[in-house]
């Protein structure tokens, strides 16, 4: 589902789960027990990127309305705790943004310290309003963590997606790279971030995040409930239905 290459002192963490890397619960253990595993470990930098055009696709829906409650219980769980690995990360992490982040995609990618798009290879956005889904609250945290104010609701709101270059414009990615340089420009932007001594920027970047933190720890049971209850019902779920027959078939 991930595989891991070590170059150096960078963990590379390719997403290879079937065709578009759709989150699931098993690539969600998966994904939260390899950032456990660099965050304890002796790498200085994670660079996350995906295979082929598809950094990831997001949710995968048809399993979601296949696995019924019991499957829902246990991945919104495995969803907010990949989540807290990634973006509560005091190490370094790069994202490469190989092709196509949409909605959980997106909300992986913006969970990097840094960004980076192949240019002309896909498009980024977060439908999930669309789909028919509410945002699950560390997820839209990160979204208004990432995406600059101006463009926020719009971004929420209208669920489109865009290319690289509208992405960068939008501030979804910080940089764009030619296709075949992007693991190049995402080394070096990984040894640029991981030049400082690790505790300060542990540090720093848990300063920057404990805001969003804060905000969320009086609410979270409340909102968990809630958020399984809207996923579970009748109407989220015929919503997804739609979305599923008319996009994927």
């Amino acid at each position: 589902m991930i595989e891991e290459e070590r170059v150096g002192d960078v963990v590379v963490l390719r997403f290879a789960h079937g065709k578009a890397s759709a989150l699931d619960t098993e690539f969600l253990v998966e994904l939260e027990r390899r950032m456990r595993a660099f965050e304890e470990g002796d790498g200085r930098a994670c660079i996350l990127t995906g295979t082929g055009g598809i950094f990831s696709a997001g949710v995968d829906l048809k399993r979601l309305l296949d696995g019924g409650d019991d499957y829902l219980a246990e991945f919104l769980p495995a969803l907010e705790r990949a989540f807290t690995a990634l973006f509560f990360s005091e190490k370094p992490v790069v994202g490469a943004c190989n092709g196509h982040a949409i909605a959980g995609g997106c909300v992986i990618l913006s969970c990097c310290d840094h960004r980076i798009g192949a240019r002309g290879r896909g498009r980024i956005g977060v439908p999930e309003l669309t789909v028919g889904v509410p945002f699950p609250p560390l997820a839209l945290e990160i979204i208004r963590f990432a995406t600059p104010s101006s463009h926020l609701q719009d971004t929420l709101y209208e669920g489109a997606t865009f290319d690289m270059e509208q992405a960068l414009a939008r501030g979804l990615v910080d940089e764009l790279s030619l296709p075949d340089e992007l693991d190049d420009h995402a080394f070096a932007a990984a040894h640029r971030l991981a030049r400082y001594p690790s505790g300060s920027f542990g540090f720093t970047t848990r300063l920057v995040r404990r805001p969003i933190a804060d905000a969320l720890a009086p609410h979270a049971e409340r909102d968990r409930a809630e958020l399984r209850a809207l996923w579970g019902s009748a109407p989220v779920q015929d919503a997804i239905r739609e979305y599923v027959e008319r996009t994927l078939g």
